[in-house]
């Protein structure tokens, strides 16, 4: 009997990835799609469509887009600095005043984004940011640079949360920690292009207009989303039966949010603490690495496009290699904290190791090779811990992700203040020693982190 066939097959899988059950999208029975149909014993022959695809490479998109439109201001920094007369701690507070409120709103970001949907909120808060992207190209003076900073911080803000919520009901989760690594891996490479766009842009036409160009991008990729994207795959008129069995679908969208279940677990705040200290070391990169090329290592603006380029597309590997070989642990063991924790250790301890040469060798050829081999160290474990909330959060995945990134963020926030106070004080090495530290600290605290402890 073909019907008690399949049952039995369903049964053995489902003993052998039991893990299934701790993540967003459970395992479904057959669907009428995909059984025998009456008399003939075959399966239908219907292939899935390719939507969700799609989906993750719109998202992709929107990874890039925040951080080249992040790495605008950090290339033409040196310059803006001069032109305007703002010196480096004032660029301190000017960058903090932008983590602080990309921080303070990631927790609103997020519950927007479970309340309205994914479709929405992400076109709201990618439109905002890009207008003020747009209006940093207006500023005149340091303070006006400053507020402008801080509305662009909250618009961004929602944007990984959102983004995270996007891809929790179209994901298997077998396909989890690639696609966060994919996506981190796209907004690496946005930012790894930027340096040269940038400065050729500035070359033609000033620091104005690079503003402008990518402010313009972020507007067109809004109305792409909006007409394309549907915060489930049953709303999606491309999405035939058979891609939506294979993802797993059809539950209704929830939107009551257990904030007092999601605070209360101690999952959670550990994954947060790492999160800050990987957040720390990122920004160090992002924001302050071109500056420490041309301030300590002597490098020209058009040099410094290049070579500030580097980690960041090596960055780009990790993220990519990181979350897909998490996911291939994950297949072959279904030991989701295997493939979690121990992976995101290693990159941790990678780039920890690598840092102190990076730091202590003359040759800055040899130097920018070491910072190279860091960041892919740090950026091989971001795939995984945006894959950890999709684990535990289930369908409040933005709501969890949005905690984690809050406090990421303070930790993003304060490294703007410790970089510029300590290479002013003590030299541009302090800086980089501090991310060492706080490798070996995150690397401590994912030993706690518990990726089969669903919060709701």
């Amino acid at each position: 009997m073909p019907h008690a066939s399949l049952r039995r097959v369903y049964c053995s899988t489902a003993n052998v990835r039991g893990w299934y059950d701790h993540s967003v999208v459970a395992i479904q029975p057959p669907s009428p799609v995909t059984q025998p149909a009456a008399g003939t014993g075959s399966l239908s022959r219907e292939h899935p469509t390719h939507v969700r695809h799609v989906v993750l490479g719109l998202t992709v998109a929107a990874y890039m887009i925040t951080y080249m439109d992040r790495q605008v201001l950090a290339v033409a920094r040196p310059v803006i600095s001069k032109e305007l007369g703002i010196s480096l701690v004032m660029m301190g507070w000017i960058t903090f005043s932008f983590r602080i409120a990309y921080a303070l709103f990631q927790i609103p970001g997020g519950w927007i984004g479970d309340r309205f949907g994914a479709r929405r909120a992400l076109t709201l808060v990618v439109t905002w940011w890009s207008i003020f992207t747009i209006l940093t190209g207006r500023a005149w003076n340091a303070a006006s640079m400053l507020v402008i900073q801080v509305f662009f911080g909250m618009g961004e803000a929602g944007a990984f949360p959102i983004a995270t919520r996007s891809l929790a009901r179209w994901m298997r989760p077998t396909e989890r920690g690639f696609a966060q690594g994919i996506t981190h891996a796209g907004s690496r490479l946005g930012a790894a292009l930027t340096p040269p766009i940038v400065v050729l842009i500035m070359a033609k036409f000033g620091w104005r207009a690079a503003f402008l160009v990518f402010g313009l991008l972020g507007v067109v990729w809004s109305a792409v989303w909006y007409f394309y994207y549907r915060d489930t795959p049953e709303e999606h008129r491309g999405v035939n039966a058979a891609e939506r069995e294979l993802i797993g679908s059809g539950r209704k969208r929830s939107t009551e949010i257990p904030w007092r279940k999601i605070l209360a677990h101690s999952n959670l705040w550990i994954l947060a603490l790492m999160y800050f200290c990987y957040n720390f070391n990122l920004n160090v990169y992002n924001d302050w690495f071109p500056t420490y090329l041309h301030d300590s290592r002597g490098m020209t603006l058009a040099k410094m496009g290049l070579y500030a380029s580097l980690p960041l597309f090596a960055g780009t590997l990790g993220d990519l290699a990181g979350g897909s070989f998490s996911d291939r642990v994950l297949r072959r063991t279904s030991n989701v904290n295997l493939a979690r924790r121990w992976v995101a250790i290693a990159g941790f301890l990678l780039s920890a190791a690598a840092t102190i040469p990076a730091v202590l060798t003359h040759d800055p050829r040899i130097s920018v090779a070491f910072y190279c081999v860091a960041f892919f160290g740090l950026e091989w474990t971001v795939g995984i811990s945006w894959a950890v909330p999709l684990d535990i959060g289930g369908d409040f995945a933005g709501s969890v992700s949005a905690v984690m990134n809050t406090l990421g963020n303070v930790g993003g926030a304060m490294s703007a203040a410790v970089v510029t106070y300590a290479a002013t004080r003590y030299g541009w090495n302090a800086p980089f020693f501090i991310t060492s530290a706080l490798c070996l600290i995150a690397a401590v605290l994912y030993l706690k982190i518990d990726a089969t402890k669903r919060i709701a």
